[in-house]
């Protein structure tokens, strides 16, 4: 295939031209992820839940869930979570071009090329944090549905349901000190990786970017997305345990947040810190690889071009 042509004397976009499709892309490439991969998800979150009962593996959960609860049981939470990502990936994405171009207006280029892997962690660190409060009332619907079968017939009814039950704070945010500490330190393993992955497959390749073709720029955003998903799974999955199992049930009355995380903790172990760390892995680089590859497809199709990049190019 000949190389992508790029034409020099195309319109850059600016401002909120660009992050709005930056934020767009990011959305789609979230959504259609999280969501093709919520049988995965649900198998994951019922290991960590139940260990006991689910102890057969990735494989086997999958035939124990789908003999008990019917095959519509491994899309349970598929409402909450496709709608979750959409809005979560926006934010992170999006967020995460802005803040970049944040730090290297106010570094100067060279300063911020010299000190990327610090703006990469950065910029995707305040990212997530704007992203996960978005997200994280959507995500305690999404393991309420599939911890509880029967609580809700949806994501409306969910989300209804706890609301009026247990309001805002204790009913959507008494997982988000979990899910922060899990999406954060993720998302910055997941750009960072991602990030220097990428570099050094051009540089094996001897190629910058624009001299790729555009089938060639989504193969090596496939490639440093397994590679970052791999790496990103690894790091947030006591927390990633921790935030399911917080969600499952309501806290006792007057129990804080940080003394129920403190006895999970205790009571889990390090080994249990990491139930379902292998179905997790392959979601999560699964999804990771699709994200990217998904991000810039989507930001080439809308001319989202004005993406300041900082990573050392070949020669």
């Amino acid at each position: 295939m000949a190389p992508t042509v790029h034409d020099p004397t195309a319109k850059k976009r600016t401002g909120i031209d660009l992050y709005s499709r930056f934020a767009l892309a990011g959305a789609l490439g979230c959504a259609v992820t999280h969501g093709a991969l919520t049988p995965v998800d649900v198998v994951k979150t019922k290991i960590q839940l139940d260990p006991i009962k689910y102890s057969k593996g990735m494989i086997g959960t999958f035939r124990q869930v789908v003999a008990q609860e019917g095959a519509g049981a491994l899309l349970t939470g598929l409402g909450p979570t496709v709608s979750g990502y959409f809005i979560q990936g926006a934010f992170k994405f999006g967020g995460y071009e802005f803040w970049k171009k944040t730090f290297i207006d106010t570094l100067g280029f060279e300063t911020a090329q010299n000190n990327r892997t610090a703006v990469y962690l950065a910029s995707s660190a305040i990212a997530e944090f704007f992203a996960d409060v978005a997200l994280c009332p959507l995500e305690a619907t999404r393991i309420r549905l599939v911890s509880q079968p029967g609580f809700a017939n949806g994501l409306v009814g969910g989300f209804t349901r706890i609301l009026r039950e247990e309001g805002v704070l204790r009913g959507f945010y008494s997982g988000f000190g979990p899910i922060l500490f899990k999406q954060v330190p993720y998302t910055m393993a997941k750009f960072v990786v991602y990030e220097i992955a990428a570099e050094n497959i051009y540089k094996a390749l001897g190629k910058n970017k624009e001299d790729m073709s555009n089938l060639g720029v989504t193969a090596v955003n496939l490639g440093s997305g397994i590679i970052a998903g791999t790496a990103a799974a690894i790091i947030s999955q006591p927390a990633d345990t921790l935030l399911s199992k917080i969600n499952k049930t309501q806290g006792a009355a007057g129990e804080s947040v940080s003394s129920r995380l403190v006895k999970l903790s205790r009571d889990l172990g390090v080994k249990g810190l990491f139930l379902g760390l292998g179905p997790r892995i392959v979601m999560v680089a699964t999804l990771t690889a699709g994200q990217f590859a998904i991000y810039g497809d989507i930001k080439r199709i809308l001319g989202a071009t004005g993406g300041i990049e900082i990573g050392k190019v070949s020669h």
